[in-house]
């Protein structure tokens, strides 16, 4: 595994109710980036609330990290933390071309949802929180209709993987995209995510609370925007669930 960076503290739980509350409680205390994983959840949250299972053996884990720049800046850690899961993926199981980057917050596996992203600000901090299925995967039923079908890392590769080994290559990977974002912007980060991005030429749906729209995924573009080819022209989406 890589070794843990220079400059990231690290806080690991038996149990806690939600590694982003406890990231949201220990923010005011921080000076610099820290990881908190936890071994179990019992209030975890996915994306507008949606509740995230979090069995023994999963990895739920919060990056805390001094908030700079714009909210928009911000919100493209998203794709910094995306790199950084496919990454440790890779160096976890030893395969390579499972793996794909489905926008905007999730990793999927031979198709299958494997791990989320969510963001969230307190205060001058962002908080990173993300839920990787490493031994269990939720059934189809405990999720929407429509979403991408659950796997976890085990039943697809057959790799134990602890979350703690885990953590370990996901703060080193997340690290190095974080240097490069920070001294070179979004154009590399960008460029290398759209290289493993998923159904990119194809049609999705893109749906949020209010409306949907269907087009073929062209690009993601500078802002980190998904871009849609539809029979209106193309259309950029800020904030959306996509559905294949």
């Amino acid at each position: 595994m890589g070794d843990w960076p220079q400059g990231y503290a690290r806080h690991v739980f038996d149990k806690l109710d939600s590694t982003l509350s406890e990231a949201a409680r220990m923010a005011p205390t921080l000076s610099g980036p820290a990881w908190i994983l936890a071994g179990e959840q019992s209030a975890a949250r996915g994306r507008r609330g949606r509740a995230w299972a979090t069995p023994p053996g999963n990895f739920a884990g919060t990056l805390i990290m001094p908030r700079t720049g714009s909210p928009a800046n911000a919100a493209l850690r998203s794709f910094v933390a995306s790199l950084a899961l496919r990454e440790a993926f890779v160096e976890v199981t030893g395969q390579t071309d499972v793996f794909a980057l489905k926008w905007p917050n999730d990793v999927l596996l031979k198709g299958g949802k494997v791990a989320g992203i969510l963001l969230e600000t307190v205060g001058e901090h962002l908080l990173i929180g993300i839920g990787v299925n490493l031994r269990h995967a939720p059934t189809p039923e405990q999720v929407e209709a429509g979403a991408v079908t659950p796997v976890s890392v085990f039943s697809v590769t057959g790799v134990h993987v602890q979350p703690e080994a885990f953590l370990d290559a996901l703060a080193s990977a997340f690290a190095r995209f974080e240097d490069q974002f920070t001294t070179y912007g979004f154009s590399p980060i960008r460029t290398a995510w759209l290289s493993h991005a998923a159904r990119i030429g194809e049609v999705v749906t893109a749906r949020t609370m209010r409306d949907e729209t269907v087009g073929v995924f062209e690009d993601v573009d500078e802002a980190g925007n998904l871009i849609l080819k539809t029979a209106k022209g193309r259309v950029a989406i800020t904030a959306a669930d996509v559905y294949f």
